[in-house]
């Protein structure tokens, strides 16, 4: 096996580096285990060790448990508060390492604003790895959210130096500030080189406190694998910064090529950090979720997993990843291999306590006494772990600047822009995104795609925040100034406008997708049944025109839904076609929908969404309610039920409804018992 030559000095040395190495490395900051303890003397056969694997996963810029949407703290989230489990949970174990599973340099404000607004330079490291890098992370992964800023982004935040098209060569590219642990990847590798574009694993050696067998302590060096990977899907959802420069490999035939490699270079333990969840479909190297099969890679001891904002493991679990055959959802267990996720934003902290002995060669993990867990920032008494209090001083300046930049004004509106009820048919916070949408596409396409020109241009969004995360966790910008942060609340995500050429059979089964986002509903039945399903409210993408109208029939089985499809009055001819503005995620594949797979994209802009909403309201000044956000194209099928038909939004909000239009609800429970502030609210699908 050969690395890449920006690596190749390092490894070929390794073998006469790693005595050294394991003698003169420096200490991490806060890190459990020593690493500056000369090499030990021999281990007696039948000594034992803890040793606990820390994961944060999905942080997303979630620093400060702060919501730079609504200008205001959230204690239910941020890395300063993860702090303090990292912290407890040290304290807890002699030996310990920390590790990230990826997706951390996007998804606030302050990531873009350091990203996009006002690019930070080579010397000067992203806020977030300031934080991490003072807490001692051992090492990390990549998620996809980290290419969403492109590769030169990513190589100077990283401090890497990538051998790919359309970047310097590799010797003419900066030493920047960055992260002070390795960051790995293996499955994604240059087009130029055919080598992986990060290191693709590293092999941390430390020294452990352990018991001897006649009971007294002493150090012990061990050397401990860490392989990364990352959802090989990031070829379709960042196509227009990765496109002929990278490309991916599956992660379990990467697996099977890398472990045994770094088992042959002394690798006590492998640990598998792997940002995805489990799918148990039949394995396919492109596969979204493949740690399902990664786990059934001999020589793994351990993985990490992310991707799915979800806790693993979680005996109560409802969720279909982890509730698949050799899955335990009490133990943390994957095909037996001990696992956790750690939700999402710095809300739990993934700890996987490993109990180990040493038999004469290695140290083997003994899974009967190995714990795993997920624990939550959150209390049983409902409040919160302190901040840690070193976390803020660190980036009080990014912070502050990120306030002041989303403070900027950028228009006014005369009504309350929100999702609370986006399910059941308010578009308040969605018609002005697909107008903003719609108008940059058909400005584009008149001036630059003459042979579309005749075309119909139509545009689709979906309600990014539907109350996955609880009842704060919604669009919600009141009447008043709209400010740069509303603009971010009422879009999301930094993704970039695409424009795809569809047919009116593409449009239905597009629609026909989206109406996922709901339960059959039986009408005979005469107990409660919920509406919505676990289907991502970013994923139903509706219309918002009174130029196309239809129903969705919620007691008909999926892809069956759609009813009375029509366009300026008339049904939708199936051959008829149409542009649709879109964002990349979705023209490029994601979420599935049947047909739009990054070949019907007629125009791929290099304009964020947000950032076209943003001049739009500019254009627009002042939004109002009868012209931006009114315009419902769909209704439920009407229907009698026996019993109630119910679904969950934030509590107090029945007069938001009500506001727009919506007549049919009513409260069912005022607090669902979840302790996420939502209500229970029944629809009468008849009227």
């Amino acid at each position: 096996m050969s690395f890449p030559k920006r690596f190749s000095p390092l490894f070929q040395s390794l073998p006469k580096l790693l005595p050294l190495a394991a003698a003169l490395a420096l200490t991490a900051c806060g890190s459990s285990i020593k690493t500056d303890t000369p090499i030990a003397p021999a281990v007696p056969i039948g000594s034992t060790a803890d040793l606990a694997l820390l994961e944060t996963t999905d942080i997303h810029t979630n620093v400060m448990s702060y919501d730079y949407f609504k200008l205001a703290e959230d204690k239910s989230l941020g890395l300063e508060r993860t702090a303090t489990l990292i912290k407890a949970a040290r304290a807890e174990v002699a030996n310990s390492l920390l590790f990230d599973n990826g997706d951390a340099i996007q998804g606030t404000a302050m990531a873009d604003y350091q990203a996009v607004i006002s690019p930070i330079n080579c010397d000067t490291p992203l806020a977030l790895h300031k934080v991490m890098n003072s807490l001692g992370y051992d090492a990390a992964g990549v998620g996809n959210h980290e290419f969403n800023y492109g590769l030169p982004f990513l190589a100077q935040v990283t401090n890497n130096k990538f051998n790919v098209d359309g970047m310097p060569a590799v010797a003419d590219q900066k030493t920047c500030a960055g992260p002070k642990y390795p960051q790995v990847l293996a499955n994604i590798l240059s087009s130029k080189d055919k080598a992986p574009l990060f290191q693709p694993y590293t092999i941390l050696n430390r020294t452990i406190k352990v018991v001897t067998p006649d009971g007294k302590t002493m150090d012990a060096p061990i050397k401990v694998g860490v392989i990364a990977f990352t959802p090989p899907t990031i070829m379709s959802w960042d196509k227009r910064w990765l496109d002929g420069k990278v490309y991916s490999d599956g992660i379990k035939e990467v697996a099977t090529k890398y472990v045994p490699e770094m088992r042959a270079k002394g690798a006590d333990l492998v640990v598998a950090i792997s940002h995805g969840g489990l799918d148990n479909s039949p394995y396919l190297p492109s596969m979204e979720n493949g740690n399902y099969y990664l786990a059934q890679v001999p020589g793994i001891d351990a993985m990490l997993i992310g991707h799915s904002h979800q806790v693993f493991p979680d005996a109560t679990s409802t969720s279909a990843q982890f509730n698949l055959p050799g899955v335990d959802k009490v133990k943390g267990l994957v095909n037996g291999v001990p696992t956790v996720m750690a939700n999402f934003w710095g809300k739990h902290l993934g700890v996987i306590k490993m109990n180990l002995s040493f038999d004469g060669k290695t140290w083997v993990v003994n899974k009967d006494k190995t714990k795993v867990e997920a624990r939550s920032t959150k209390n049983a008494d409902g409040t919160f772990v302190a901040a840690d209090p070193s976390v803020a001083p660190l980036i009080a300046t990014e912070h502050q600047a990120t306030i002041a930049y989303v403070k900027t004004p950028v228009g006014t509106t005369d009504f309350n822009m929100n999702s609370y009820f986006a399910d059941v048919g308010d578009v308040s916070a969605i018609e002005v995104v697909n107008q903003a949408q719609a108008d940059y596409v058909s400005t584009y396409v008149k001036a630059n795609l003459p042979q579309f020109a005749s075309l119909p241009v139509l545009s689709i969004s979906a309600p990014f925040k539907s109350g996955f995360a609880g009842g704060g966790d919604f669009t919600d910008v009141a009447a008043g100034n709209v400010a740069i942060n509303n603009a971010a609340d009422l879009y999301l995500y930094p993704n970039t406008i695409y424009a795809v050429k569809v047919t009116g059979q593409d449009i239905k089964n597009w629609l026909e997708t989206a109406a996922t986002r709901f339960n059959k509903v039986d009408p005979a039945v005469t107990t409660e049944q919920a509406l919505i399903s676990d289907f991502p409210g970013y994923n139903f993408d509706m219309f918002t025109s009174p130029d196309i109208k239809y129903e969705i029939d919620v007691t008909q089985n999926l892809k069956s839904r759609i009813k009375n499809l029509t366009y300026k009055g008339a049904p939708i001819s199936l051959t008829q076609e149409f542009i649709v503005a879109t964002n990349n995620y979705r023209a490029s594949g994601g979420g599935n929908f049947p047909g739009i797979d990054g070949t019907k994209t007629i125009y791929a802009s290099p304009d964020a969404n947000r950032d076209v909403l943003i001049s739009y309201i500019k254009t627009q000044k002042a939004l109002k309610l009868v012209t931006n956000g009114s315009d419902r194209s769909w209704s439920f099928t009407k229907v009698n039920t026996a019993g109630p038909v119910t679904f969950k939004s934030a509590q107090n909000k029945l007069s938001v409804a009500q506001a727009a239009g919506i007549n049919n609800l009513s409260v069912l429970r005022a607090d669902d018992g979840s302790g996420k502030a939502l209500s229970v609210y029944q629809i009468d699908l008849s009227k």
